[in-house]
């Protein structure tokens, strides 16, 4: 399996949410409408031009300044690209006319490349005017009109400026609706993104029907198989976890590994984050037995396709060990043994983890220089993250699982400080500083969150005497 294959795969089993890649405008002369995803897919116009044909220097060039800028963009020249699209947008206004829908969509081209820099207050009012000329050209409810406001609320959604992404998305749908009909795909792109405004401004129930429906229409137009609906059902599903609604959860999950198992069978990747994914849902809802099943199953399939150090199987064996945990918690009070064979089995599972963190961050560090010239940007970066947070979460899942043991051996005593769980959140604590401070793996909120997680367990058991404890302490190794 290829590099780019498995990096592909670890960023599917860690993301989930709205991603906001880019599209650009079409320059065809024909109408379409992108049956993609732009939620989570596409921003962008696509061949939104009036069906014209008008053929001179000027036109000719701004073909060529499109094609090329285009060319730079996904090299990452960023600056090259920008120099061209401005000149496209001039030569688009000097062959078609100042108010011509191809000036729509070079505007459009440039906004998309401001978005991608962050210059929001540059690509703002090339939208609007994008959509102003096409107000002008077709009247204020034509379709053309409604994937350009689509778009704008698309730009204001990834800013967060949710009510301004709500209006946008609101108007853009009562336009598709009246001129598309409510099965259209263009329909239910937008009640997609208009139910995630709406659930990110807290309307939970507002949004869970425009997603369902959203989600329906694909199906019903024979796209229920198709990595968008995948995509929609797996926010869906986040949002019944977040509400812990489990059942419904469990219900969404099985049906995308069902898709995926079908279209890739078991021995795929993408079929073991479905399972995995649905695997947690199990064991937020009490299901271990079933949990752990799927657990031990990704974990051979990882180990048949990934090397035997990669990340992917760490966080997996911390998935297991967490589940063995909560077994421990259900068979304490009935079968003791059991509960300690369970804490065991947690322990082991814990240790290969942590063991493949470190090498996952010390293989990192060490080819850091060289990522830096040959991968793609953030590569490294987050390869290091994600091993990091594996191993500060079995650190201090350790902990637990050392205190649990204490506490069925009822030896638990105020001032018996099991040794064992100390020392685990101690290497927590130090490894943080090692990896983060020392040695410049970027911090997220996550790791930040278990660093934390382990400072403030360690301040219960050491008191304020955590600093002499690390000063006691080498570095973590």
């Amino acid at each position: 399996m290829s590099k780019d294959r498995i990096r592909q795969n670890n960023s599917k089993a860690m993301t989930l949410g709205i991603s906001a890649s880019t599209v650009f405008a079409e320059d065809a002369t024909t109408e379409a409408y992108p049956d993609n995803d732009p939620g989570g897919d596409l921003i962008g116009l696509r061949k939104i031009e009036d069906g014209s044909v008008v053929s001179n220097i000027h036109t000719a060039k701004w073909r060529v300044f499109t094609d090329k800028a285009r060319e730079f963009f996904l090299q990452g020249k960023l600056d090259e690209a920008e120099k061209l699209f401005l000149s496209a947008i001039e030569e688009a206004k000097e062959g078609f006319g100042e108010k011509d829908p191809h000036v729509a969509s070079a505007c459009n081209n440039l906004a998309e490349l401001y978005r991608v820099k962050k210059a929001f207050d540059k690509a703002e009012p090339l939208y609007l005017e994008a959509i102003n000329i096409l107000e002008e050209s077709f009247g204020p409810d034509d379709v053309r009109v409604g994937v350009a406001v689509h778009n704008l609320g698309q730009f204001y959604l990834g800013q967060r400026k949710l009510e301004e992404a709500r209006v946008s998305y609101e108007r853009a749908l009562k336009i598709k609706r009246r001129v598309l009909g409510y099965g259209h795909s263009e329909c239910s792109d937008t009640m997609y993104h208009l139910g995630v405004v709406l659930y990110l401004q807290g309307k939970e129930r507002d949004a869970e029907a425009f997603i369902k429906d959203s989600i329906r229409m694909l199906e019903e137009g024979g796209e229920g198989e198709s990595f968008i609906c995948i995509r929609r059902l797996r926010y869906l599903s986040q949002i019944y976890m977040n509400s812990q609604q489990f059942a419904e959860a469990e219900l969404v999950q099985r049906k995308i590994l069902h898709v995926v198992e079908l279209s890739k069978g078991w021995n795929s990747l993408d079929t073991v984050i479905a399972a995995e994914s649905l695997a947690l849902t199990l064991q937020a809802s009490g299901n271990t037995k079933d949990s752990k099943e799927f657990l031990e199953r990704c974990l051979n399939v990882r180990k048949d396709l990934l090397p035997g150090d990669h990340i992917q199987i760490g966080a997996n064996l911390l998935h297991l060990a967490r589940v063995a945990m909560l077994d421990c918690s259900q068979h304490k009070k009935l079968d003791v043994s059991r509960a300690k064979a369970e804490l065991d089995m947690a322990k082991n599972h814990l240790h290969n983890s942590i063991r493949i963190s470190c090498q996952c961050l010390e293989k990192v560090l060490k080819q850091k220089d060289k990522l830096k010239k040959f991968s793609k940007p953030g590569d490294s970066r987050k390869e290091g993250q994600v091993a990091l947070a594996i191993l500060l979460q079995s650190l201090n899942t350790l902990s637990s699982v050392e205190l649990d043991k204490q506490e069925l051996q009822e030896i638990q005593q105020e001032k018996d400080i099991n040794l064992e769980a100390r020392e685990a959140l101690l290497q927590c604590i130090s490894a943080y500083k090692e990896f983060v401070h020392k040695r410049s793996i970027a911090d997220t909120p996550e790791i930040k969150k278990e660093y934390l997680s382990c400072l403030k367990r360690a301040q219960n058991l050491f008191g304020h005497k955590v600093d002499e404890e690390l000063s006691n302490q080498n570095d973590f190794r």
